[in-house]
């Protein structure tokens, strides 16, 4: 019997009998299993949806550690021993954890990045056969950065590569010293992780309150 049949005439109770009775409390228990079920999708669904929104939020604000978060000077750390023209190398600086690149660009100059991209860390490579520079590219988006700068030229990256300085020693080893946030300027960067440890050198950059060779502030 459906829910809406009624019963024949003499074969039973009446419609006000158990008929109505049984069918309002099915419509009933029907209407209560619904409800159950659309509170356990919509539960799931805003979990799923909390736990996406945590973690683009956590992306683009910087809650991952990025290179350059430290506010003290790190070990330097040779990279290699010798790094010739046109050619990369792969290197952890400034921690065992932190993948960085490093590239003799073809005029001689050294550059030197962290290897992990700023749109969902993806790691970056070197391609030295695009354009006369060659350039850093990601490619789980296509995303491209310039070689000398590390600026995003092009891809989803919001921010260019946090950038990572080098030194060259007379016997032709790079070694790395410093690191800058993603688009921190150089002498900001330097001077926020020189600060007392090394007055000399904050002096010669001329940072703002860098310590004299004399003990003495500028102010």
């Amino acid at each position: 019997m459906s829910v809406t049949q009624q019963p024949a005439p003499g074969s039973g109770p009446g419609p006000d009998a158990g008929g109505d009775a049984a069918a309002e409390q099915l419509r009933d228990r029907i209407s209560a299993d619904s409800l159950t079920t659309r509170r356990d999708y919509l539960r799931i669904v805003a979990t799923v949806s909390g736990g996406l929104a945590i973690g683009g939020v956590g992306v683009a604000s910087g809650i991952l550690h990025r290179h350059g978060d430290s506010e003290t000077m790190p070990e330097p750390k040779k990279v290699t021993d010798q790094l010739a023209p046109g050619e990369s190398v792969a290197f952890r600086f400034p921690g065992d954890e932190d993948r960085a690149l490093a590239v003799r660009l073809g005029d001689g100059s050294l550059v030197a990045y962290s290897a992990v991209c700023t749109h969902l860390a993806c790691a970056v490579l070197w391609r030295d056969d695009r354009g006369p520079e060659g350039e850093l590219y990601c490619p789980c988006h296509e995303g491209v950065f310039d070689a000398r700068t590390g600026e995003v030229t092009a891809g989803p990256p919001p921010r260019p590569l946090p950038r990572i300085f080098l030194t060259e020693r007379n016997d032709g080893s790079v070694w790395a010293i410093a690191t800058a946030r993603s688009g921190e300027p150089a002498k900001e960067a330097l001077c926020r992780q020189f600060g007392d440890s090394q007055p000399e050198m904050a002096q010669r950059l001329g940072c703002p309150g860098a310590a004299r060779a004399d003990g003495s502030r500028r102010t």
